[in-house]
């Protein structure tokens, strides 16, 4: 307790400063999983797409990024058997923000899209294990996580497919696409108005003090996307078109009314990354900050909206230092998109995350996102996947839970001899 009480400060200045840099990790490779298919169908330049992600990332980091803080900070390592020695487990949290900073910026300098979900829950694993043995870990929880990135892409890229699908069917094999695409883009934008919502109210508001009822929170999802439709179809309608009949030039109009779509799934993909992915930073810097104050170790850790500004703002940081290395791959790398084909990815990509983030589960965005720009590549046969980059993305996923436990054991060492 001593060690506590004497070099609090300092503590406090680390854990801050190394939950920044998980969070600049986290901006620097994980923002491309919402933005990559944004700028790799032409929707944005790089420049729009940074600047439209770091002010949807902030928000839903900031308004929607508590309940999944939670589930990181507590548990995977148990927290009863740091009771005697709550030290530990603070130089276990700050090793595991390190640990997982480095592997990220490893990672983003060279373009690989690793989760920040696994580099995190990696480094907790082999900080628990350095600690205190193999016990220390709930391996069941582990079990249930580890679990969901298998599902995740997978998910990802049946939802991407489906809609991939839908679309083909509904407006580019009709006898007119243009009029299909008018008629059924509002469709499309209800769609993502109605579920980033749905997530944002029910799981989000609770944070910044609003509670709404099950009821009220449908209602308002519901007006949102109605609001959007109208918005689109606005949008859509401005868009002014020759009316020739060449096929070709039918398929590139129906991309261009998607262009307004992919500006707002991108916004809405940003800000459901910043509500599930603020977590892996900020989740264990709570901890930090409450055995400082507390000197025990408890089942919650309060997060605050200071840590939540905090971690949006590095995330800001990271987008807008190293954020256009990993969006290349998603974007360019995978598949060749097009708005209607990254429109599909992203929404699908947005429908998991908001489901996973509704339900507490830390799935990977990248996972998902990945997952979900192979399923709309898959719709046109397995030959429009770059299998290559593929199987370096995968072998990269593989890696970074030990990376993370082995960095993370080392830290917590490192830590642990400095101070005591």
């Amino acid at each position: 307790m001593e060690i506590i009480a004497q070099h609090s400060t300092i503590f406090y200045v680390l854990a801050f400063g190394f939950g920044l840099y998980m969070c600049w990790g986290i901006g620097a490779n994980d923002v491309a999983n919402a933005m990559g298919t944004s700028v790799g169908s032409g929707a944005l330049t790089v420049k729009q797409a940074l600047i439209i992600a770091a002010i949807m990332e902030f928000a839903g980091a900031y308004l929607a990024g508590g309940a999944v803080a939670a589930t990181i900070s507590k548990g995977i390592i148990d927290g009863k058997l740091f009771e005697p020695v709550p030290h530990l487990l603070m130089f276990g949290m700050m090793g595991a923000l390190l640990a997982a900073g480095i592997w990220l910026m490893v990672a983003s300098m060279r373009g690989w899209p690793v989760s920040t979900t696994h580099s995190i829950i990696g480094a907790v694993c082999g900080v628990g294990v350095a600690a205190l043995g193999f016990d220390a870990v709930k391996w069941d929880k582990m079990g249930e996580i580890v679990a969901s990135w298998f599902i995740s892409p997978v998910l990802g890229g049946i939802v991407a497919l489906i809609l991939t699908l839908s679309i083909r069917k509904l407006i580019l094999n009709t006898d007119n696409p243009i009029a299909q695409a008018r008629k059924w883009g509002p469709m499309y934008a209800f769609l993502v108005g109605w579920i980033v919502s749905l997530v944002t109210i029910t799981k989000g508001l609770k944070h910044v003090n609003i509670h709404l009822s099950d009821m009220e929170g449908q209602i308002l999802s519901i007006a949102v996307g109605v609001a959007l439709a109208i918005a689109a179809k606005v949008m859509m309608n401005r868009i002014k078109l020759d009316a020739r009949d060449d096929r070709d030039f039918h398929y590139a109009s129906v991309e261009k009314l998607f262009i307004p779509l992919m500006v707002f799934t991108g916004a809405a993909m940003a800000f459901a990354h910043g509500s599930n992915d603020v977590a892996n930073g900020i989740g264990p810097m709570a901890a930090v900050v409450q055995i400082i104050e507390t000197q025990s170790v408890s089942s919650k850790s309060a997060v605050t909206p200071f840590m939540l500004f905090v971690g949006g703002i590095g995330i800001v940081i990271g987008l807008a230092t190293y954020g256009y290395k990993v969006m290349a791959t998603i974007g360019n790398k995978i598949t060749e998109l097009t708005p209607t084909r990254g429109y599909c990815a992203t929404i699908a990509a947005s429908i998991v995350v908001v489901a996973a983030s509704g339900m507490g589960l830390p799935v990977s965005t990248t996972h998902i996102a990945v997952g979900a720009v192979m399923g709309v590549g898959i719709a046109r046969g397995i030959g429009a996947l770059d299998l290559r980059v593929i199987g370096g993305i995968i072998l990269s996923w593989f890696i970074t839970v030990p990376v993370g436990a082995i960095l993370a054991a080392v830290t917590f060492y490192i830590l642990r001899a400095i101070f005591g």
